[in-house]
């Protein structure tokens, strides 16, 4: 244990150089590392993580904060609830347990609340009661909406607004054992999170075929905070991911205000031209090959690109920035999607069950945009999605074929950048040696 503790010391001062504050809304840095029995939490200004700053340790008792659904006087607890398909406030302040009286006195005050009438199923209800039922407060958060209800003498006041919420970057590391989503869970991520790795480094490792037991990653994320409780994953800021022992790096830089992406240490941009695979997790159940046994035509003919195994109704990605040059019924494809790139590049997708909202000939649509959804229309024995490349109206294996890059940093944005970087390349070696540091201990 004392091993465990020195060691988590040692992190905390090589974190706590990276952390800095400043006037505004704060930011909290978690470093999530359950292998060391402790964590460490810093603050530091939005959309800053300054490099040195002087450690002073302080001790202090701290007041717990009244709740702002309402300042009430009267001691209570706060109670969550789950909304099912169906319910209504009253119905929700039921099974929590508040009075008849008081059930009935919310639902006259909240009549014109346009959010209880828009109730989501699986989103959370929070209520403040004392513990014969009184309701004290009431709070509804939903898309960046909130509705606060609290008591008012024998009647309840209702406010309706937008949620102020709190930015904390947590970091967390892990590796894989069976699959990508089984790591993120055994390191308490959120499947969001599974699916942003699997997106930033889609163009280099292909996480159908390539993925292997003993990769790693690592991943500075923001998670958004309401009142202390966690309420909406956001981006990752920086990711590693060792795939087979080769390691692959992604930052996410802001080169305009609302405008960024993911670029290496070295200001090469991790995004290709080109996605390797246009669903987020599926498997290939036929390659690209000259000779083929067809299972429906009982013929052997070429197979000119790659069929993915999937549930109906997955959604497909556009695997590139491109307009789309076809969409409609073609013979044995099916539904299908033609997409132009550039002058030379067109991606076929066939066998769709439906083509997304608004797909029309001639839209321009970006890399990773939903462009429809697996079916088995067409020549298919199953559901699947069959995708072509081709260069010049020549197939290419979509698997191997080499994918141009992306544009790199601009020259006039360098500076900027590597201010950015720079520490979040010292949070991942924080994290990568504090676990190297864990295998050195296993037996």
């Amino acid at each position: 244990m004392q091993q465990a503790q020195g060691a988590h010391a040692i992190l905390a001062q090589k974190a706590a150089r990276l952390i800095g504050s400043s006037g505004g809304r704060r930011w909290i840095v978690v470093l999530v590392l359950p292998f060391l029995m402790a964590f460490a939490a810093f603050a530091f200004a939005p959309n800053t993580i300054p490099s040195k700053i002087a450690i002073t340790q302080v001790i202090e008792e701290l007041e717990l904060p009244i709740p702002r659904a309402g300042a009430v006087s009267e001691p209570g607890y706060w109670h969550e609830e789950r909304i099912q398909r169906g319910d209504r406030a009253a119905t929700l302040l039921r099974r929590l347990g508040t009075n008849d009286a008081d059930v009935k006195a919310f639902v006259r005050a909240t009549l014109s609340a346009r959010m209880l009438r828009q109730l989501i199923p699986g989103q959370s209800v929070r209520a403040y009661q004392t513990a014969d039922g009184k309701l004290l407060a009431f709070r509804y958060q939903n898309d960046g909406e909130v509705l606060d209800v609290k008591r008012d003498g024998d009647g309840f006041r209702v406010s309706e607004g937008t949620v102020e919420l709190e930015r904390r970057v947590l970091v967390a590391s892990g590796e894989v054992d069976t699959s990508l989503f089984g790591a993120t869970d055994a390191a308490r991520l959120p499947d969001s999170i599974a699916i942003q790795i699997a997106d930033i480094f889609a163009t280099d490792v292909d996480f159908h075929r390539d993925l292997r037991r003993g990769d790693r990653f690592a991943v500075v994320y923001e998670v958004l905070y309401d009142q202390g409780e966690p309420v909406q994953t956001g981006r990752i800021l920086a990711a590693e991911f060792v795939n087979d022992g080769k390691a692959y790096r992604a930052l996410w830089f802001e080169y305009a205000k609302g405008q960024g992406g993911y670029y290496t240490p070295y200001g090469t941009n991790i995004r290709k031209a080109f996605l390797r695979s246009p669903l987020e997790f599926s498997r290939v159940t036929s390659g690209y090959t000259n000779r083929r046994y067809h299972p429906i035509l009982q013929e052997w003919r070429a197979h000119r690109g790659v069929d993915y195994g999937a549930p109906a109704g997955t959604r497909v990605r556009a695997t590139g920035d491109g307009v789309v040059k076809f969409y409609g019924w073609k013979g044995a494809y099916g539904n299908l999607v033609v997409l132009r790139h550039q002058s030379q590049y067109t991606t076929w997708y066939a066998h769709l069950s439906r083509f997304a909202k608004g797909l029309r000939r001639g839209k321009r649509v970006l890399q990773g945009e939903t462009i429809g959804y697996v079916g088995m229309t067409g020549l298919a024995t199953g559901p699947h999605l069959h995708y072509e490349f081709r260069i010049n109206g020549v197939h290419r294996n979509p698997l191997k074929v080499v994918l141009p890059p992306a544009p790199p940093i601009q020259a006039a944005q360098r500076p900027a950048f590597d201010a950015a970087a720079a520490p979040l390349v010292e949070l991942l070696e924080i994290l990568r040696g504090t676990y190297l540091a864990r295998l050195d201990r296993e037996p």
